[in-house]
């Protein structure tokens, strides 16, 4: 059976999910599914027995890194594993050139701008997020930009920005943080992206992933690899390596087992259900908001994505959170989200909470 928003067989979220509140605040943390909760908790149970020879499995982090890999559209080879979106953007900062110029949206968010401000040397120059590609000039280096701006929902013309970039021959940086999940996306049309997963992507934090092209791999050094980065990963824990990996593996972070064994078991529930049935799902549900929102006499930001704020309402996250209804507030404004587990009574309970 399919809702009248799009997915089929919600007795599936429903024994993957049992939230105690109305949880609209997927921007924030996805909640887990069941079936990572278990993963976590079947990993932590062998480390207190001492049951396991080794921390985790290299495994699970190889397994959701191929499902991660279809989800973003481009082959397991060109993503790396890591835990945090600052990290892998440091990475490609690190990579730059002194006196590059980065060109950036206004008020994007802070992972993704304080690499290239903090290493001092660069040149970040700021455009509207609806002018990027207009901004982009033969001296830009890189563009470095969020599909869906965390604050307020807003898209990115992705399209445009490619081609102003590959017209003055700069690269692209697209943080998928706020897409990859709900948003059919390709990450190959990219030289780098870098996602968060523990949002739309339902994985604990300390999971996240970097996808580089082959031509963009040249590019960037692998740090922070260590004995990881090897071409030969069991024959390089001691000394120097002897050959380092062919692929984006050689930027990959050491993983932390327990979010990534968490991180396989939710990014297969997300593959089950389908980015296109999420997709129909959460902008349905963001619709229905923003027609009681209309009836209410509220204005919020304008788009198409579950992200939906509402400016000058920012003071009134704290008696919705009383009431049971999470949400967050966001730069002045009160920002609701809709995911897989929400249903149209979520989005109704919000709107009688409001009025």
């Amino acid at each position: 059976m399919t809702t009248s928003t799009g997915i089929s067989d919600r007795s599936v979220l429903g024994a993957e999910f049992a939230p105690r509140t109305t949880y609209l605040n997927t921007a924030s943390y996805g909640l887990l599914p069941r079936r990572a909760v278990e993963a976590v908790r079947a990993l932590a149970a062998e480390l207190a027995s001492g049951e396991r020879g080794a921390s985790g499995d290299f495994s699970k982090v190889d397994e959701a890194r191929a499902s991660f890999a279809r989800l973003a559209g481009v082959a397991p080879s060109r993503v790396a594993s890591g835990g945090s979106v600052a990290v892998h953007v440091g990475l490609i900062a690190a990579s730059l050139p002194a006196g590059a110029e980065v060109l950036l949206p206004e008020g994007d968010f802070s992972s993704l701008i304080n690499p290239f401000v903090l290493r001092g040397d660069l040149k970040p120059r700021f455009a509207p997020l609806e002018e990027l590609a207009d901004a982009v000039r033969p001296e830009t280096a890189l563009v470095a930009f969020s599909t869906v701006q965390s604050a307020d929902g807003r898209t990115a013309d992705g399209a445009a920005i490619r081609a102003a970039a590959t017209a003055q021959g700069a690269r692209t940086l697209a943080d998928a943080t706020q897409s990859v999940g709900w948003l059919p996306f390709d990450a190959g049309a990219y030289d780098y992206t870098v996602t968060g997963a523990f949002k739309w992507l339902l994985c604990p934090r300390g999971t996240s992933f970097l996808t580089v092209t082959e031509a963009a791999q040249e590019s960037l050094t692998p740090l922070h690899g260590g004995w990881l980065a090897s071409a030969d990963l069991w024959r390089s824990t001691y000394g120097p390596l002897a050959e380092v990996a062919p692929d984006a593996r050689r930027f990959d972070e050491p993983p932390a087992f327990l979010a990534h064994h968490g991180a396989a078991a939710a990014l297969s529930l997300v593959e089950e259900i389908g980015v296109a049935a999420i997709h129909r799902h959460d902008l349905a549900l963001a619709a229905r908001y923003r027609a009681g929102l209309a009836a209410l006499g509220h204005t919020p930001v304008p788009g198409a994505s579950p992200i939906v704020s509402v400016p000058g309402l920012a003071d009134r996250e704290p008696s919705l959170n009383r009431a049971g209804v999470v949400t967050s507030a966001r730069a002045g404004h009160l920002r609701a989200t809709f995911h897989l587990y929400n249903t149209e009574s979520d989005v109704d309970r919000l709107l009688d909470v409001l009025a």
